[in-house]
């Protein structure tokens, strides 16, 4: 019998990540680690601290806090059965799981206050695209337990300053109030009244909005929806005297520490449980989906799903759009991010003959036991493709080690970026990188 070996060959690589996700390669973390680095120094210099919750939640969760007529909710989770009477479903957005575990483990009663963020992926069965996948990840903060409207505008700094310290520039902050359980049914009636003027020119999707969630017509990426949307009056007319206070109080803070805002009449957020305060901040450079963070104030959503009545805030930053929108500036501005790369080893062994292998991994070891990063060949490659590998590496030194410095128990010790070579005593080899190592923190 005859056997197709390149056929086989061709199956076996036939595999490919699942539509709407993509693999995080080696070569692109560094970007990656910087955004995820510099938001972990932010906020914990705020003072939020991580919580981790599982991937999947009981899909009710997520039904009674984002609205049962949301389009996430409708067309949007995975939702998977977990018993007869019971379901589970991939979270779509850690909002909703971070108050559940606020909730469960009864963190109000010993603290009420309390701060936390996260980093991790969230799952929506939406169109991919550029920058929005179906598994995308998100870091976020979640303030619980305060009304103060300056609480607002320490979440918009924090994400404020996570985009300047990895030197995205051209974002746009972007306000709204949406106002509150006494003001917002008002104005919900009367965008109804004047949406249904033009409900036949509506798309099909906003005609389905018009009695469902009629807020999320005015946040229409259709041409048309957009253009009846800017016709609507303004939510800012009909907010209560508190709501316009704290709107007030936002918008004043946030001039006074620097911060420039845009008030976006029509911004509303796709989620039930915001109220007053909601914000977006969005790049240009990525067309008209622009947001990379969006967030907001949800005083009801803790009681929503069984908890006391308290006063919440918080954001979240899509990774993938944030990481799309500086490389777009990058390109712009003819910049590369090999600055962010991870760090070289310091120092790469090349190793010479087969009967130098166990000393060369021996000096490998006694040089990372003292935090010393290096390398080694493991591919039996030539003393020349090994430093080129070297080269390639951009280490600071090489260790050569061949017959004659094995049999007079010494190394060759170079230095990449002056050519310049000395020897050593193997003894001493770490001796002499530890005191290299406090001369270049110096």
């Amino acid at each position: 019998m005859n056997v197709n070996t390149s056929a086989e060959k061709k199956t076996e690589y036939a595999f490919k990540a699942p539509r709407g996700t993509e693999d995080i390669l080696p070569e692109n973390w560094a970007l990656w680690r910087r955004l995820e680095g510099i938001g972990r120094q932010e906020f914990e210099l705020c003072g939020y601290y991580e919580i981790r919750t599982p991937i999947f939640e009981d899909t009710r969760l997520f039904v009674r806090s984002i609205g049962e007529a949301t389009d996430i909710v409708e067309k949007e989770m995975y939702i998977f059965a977990d018993s007869e009477d019971s379901s589970i479903t991939l979270r779509p957005e850690n909002t909703a799981p971070v108050m559940r575990a606020y909730l469960e483990y009864e963190l109000y009663k010993t603290k009420k206050f309390q701060k936390f963020y996260y980093i991790g992926p969230q799952f929506r069965k939406e169109r991919p695209q550029a920058g929005r996948l179906r598994q995308f990840h998100q870091m976020g903060i979640e303030a619980v337990g305060a009304s103060d409207p300056l609480l607002d505008v320490e979440t918009i700094s924090v994400a404020a300053r996570i985009f300047d310290r990895i030197d995205l520039k051209g974002y746009k902050v972007k306000i709204n109030s949406i106002g509150c359980q006494k003001c917002r049914p008002v104005f919900r009636n009367i965008l109804k009244e004047k949406l249904r003027e033009h409900e036949k020119t509506l798309c099909d999707l906003c005609q389905s909005r018009l009695n469902r969630n009629v807020f999320r017509i005015l946040d229409c990426k259709n041409e048309k929806c957009k253009t009846i949307g800017h016709q609507m009056p303004s939510i800012s007319d009909y907010l209560c005297n508190e709501c316009q206070s704290h709107a007030k109080t936002v918008r004043e803070s946030l001039l006074e520490i620097g911060i420039p805002y845009i008030v976006d009449a029509h911004l509303v957020r796709g989620l039930d449980y915001y109220t007053k305060t909601v914000y977006e901040i969005t790049h240009s450079s990525l067309g008209a989906r622009d947001a990379i963070c969006a967030g907001g104030r949800y005083d009801n959503l803790v009681s929503d799903i069984g908890g006391p009545s308290i006063g919440s805030v918080g954001f979240a930053i899509g990774m993938e759009a944030t990481i799309l929108a500086l490389k777009n500036v990058m390109a712009k501005n003819k910049s590369t991010y090999q600055e962010f790369s991870g760090a070289s080893p310091l120092v790469y062994i090349i190793s010479i003959g087969e009967e130098t292998k166990k000393q060369c991994f021996y000096l490998l070891n006694l040089l990372r036991k003292s935090n010393l990063s290096a390398d080694y060949d493991y591919e039996g490659r030539s003393p020349k493709a090994q430093m080129r590998m070297a080269n390639k590496l951009g280490v600071k030194y090489v260790i050569v080690l061949g017959p004659d410095e094995l049999a007079r128990g010494d190394v060759k010790i170079k230095a990449m970026e002056t050519s310049e070579e000395i020897s050593l005593k193997q003894n001493e080899v770490l001796n002499w990188f530890l005191n290299k190592q406090a001369h270049l923190k110096s």
